[in-house]
């Protein structure tokens, strides 16, 4: 057995057989299909709409067994291999790929179609539907138990309760489709994967899921996966489906997901707290939530009027000259090319995919270390010169009582943005492009 790198909710497991490859799908340990934070599609149904989607046409993997009680390995299902790459960073600009990611768009387009028009009926008393405005709810209410106390998060949840579309179109939808989740090989699209979040519900949501910031993988400004527009998105799929899409039900799907990804990254951090799965991974995706503060705040500039978006004088800080005694920056900064010079190097797979998940975690500590006091000072001076403290505006932004078009509220959103996601990942794409829109210079 190959534990296989990634997989936060789920766990997959490489494996030949008489020959033959396969993967196993299975629920990590230490959590179950009952799980709360999870909610996602028991795997037993996984496996069915699996079956069902190849039957309709998806380049989806072949079920080849499930797992029973008397297994005594927990829950899973059992497929065939596909061939190719999954790794996103090893697909998007790679000229091995190019063939295949000028194949992308209207692939994923045509997968999306036949996803959308697989019948409903056999799951319309099993799979979860729920309308938009009970989505955001149920974000809400996550977000709220955890403790979420983020200010663009609050702005966010106003403005998606004030726009949300009908609850008219009811469709099986993937929920999970994106770069990452689709095996890539040089002809394209080989295979469909992780369908734990399929459910009923508005197939521009799928559109606008594949589109969200965190899932460009460093193209950021190539917003249909990282791979192409979104416009161009649309329209592959429109002459798939035969459905026109409309702009503003895409841009609240788009707001949404982001959002969705942003409360999920609040969810990882809460399972590892709650001892439900103590994997390193888990608080380091626990940390991302300032990824999705700058996500939003690129989506709302496309909205505001332009006199609010105003030029930052703001630059990430540079290293500071370390004098005396050895300072606790630099002591995370040694064990981190400890990690990367002697212990990496004899690591693979999983265990070397962890040991970059700790080298990420050092340098978090150490840049909070470094530069957190000082961003601190710097917010609670913008917080006195607007007259609010933390919660006051937090909560204006959540009831409509402060709204986000008066410059200084939203100069402090984006410096604050700008500040936590340079200490969580300074590498983020999200950042650069921040930068080159808000910069004064």
């Amino acid at each position: 057995m190959r534990r296989l790198s990634g997989g936060a909710s789920m766990e997959s497991w490489a494996f030949t057989y008489s020959g033959e490859e396969f993967v196993l799908r299975r629920l990590p340990a230490g959590l179950s299909a009952d799980d709360d934070d999870l909610r996602g599609v028991p795997l037993e149904m996984q496996a069915d709409i699996i079956e069902l989607a190849r039957t309709a046409g998806v380049t989806a993997p072949e079920v080849r067994g499930r797992l029973s009680p008397e297994d005594d390995i927990g829950e899973g299902f059992i497929m065939t291999k596909a061939e190719g790459e999954t790794l996103p960073h090893k697909i998007l600009g790679n000229p091995d790929f190019a063939e295949a990611e000028s194949k992308l768009t209207r692939q994923c387009a045509r997968e999306l179609a036949a996803i959308h028009r697989i019948p409903v009926q056999p799951f319309a008393d099993s799979l979860e539907y729920f309308s938009p405005a009970e989505l955001i709810r149920l974000q809400k209410d996550k977000y709220d138990e955890i403790g979420g106390n983020i200010p663009i998060y609050e702005y966010t949840f106003h403005w998606l309760n004030r726009n949300a579309p009908d609850a008219s179109d009811k469709y099986l939808v993937h929920g999970d489709f994106r770069m990452g989740n689709l095996m890539i090989d040089h002809q394209g699209v080989s295979a469909v994967l992780d369908w734990e979040l399929a459910r009923i519900g508005d197939p521009v949501q799928d559109l606008a899921y594949l589109c969200t910031p965190s899932w460009r993988f460093g193209q950021y400004e190539k917003v249909a996966g990282g791979f192409d527009s979104a416009e161009s998105l649309l329209q592959a799929y429109a002459e798939a489906s035969g459905t026109e899409v409309d702009p503003d039900r895409f841009r609240f799907w788009l707001i949404y997901s982001t959002m969705w990804w942003g409360v999920t990254c609040l969810v990882m951090g809460q399972i590892w707290r709650s001892h439900g799965d103590r994997s390193l991974e888990r608080t380091v995706i626990g940390r991302r939530v300032s990824e999705v503060e700058i996500d939003l705040a690129l989506l709302f500039e496309e909205i505001l009027p332009a006199d609010v978006c105003t030029p930052l004088d703001w630059a990430v800080p540079e290293e500071k000259a370390e004098t005396g005694e050895t300072g606790y920056g630099e002591l995370l900064t040694a064990l981190g090319e400890w990690n990367a010079r002697h212990v990496q190097p004899g690591l693979q797979g999983h265990d070397k995919f962890q040991s970059r998940v700790a080298g990420n975690a050092l340098g978090i500590a150490r840049r909070q270390a470094e530069w957190g006091p000082d961003f601190r000072d710097a917010a609670s001076a913008r917080l006195a010169a607007i007259g609010y403290d933390h919660g006051q505006l937090c909560s204006g932004l959540s009831n409509g009582d402060i709204g986000i078009t008066t410059p200084a509220v939203w100069d402090h959103l984006r410096l604050s943005a700008l500040e936590r996601l340079s200490i969580d990942q300074p590498k983020y794409a999200g950042l650069t492009v921040a930068l080159s829109k808000w910069s004064s210079s």
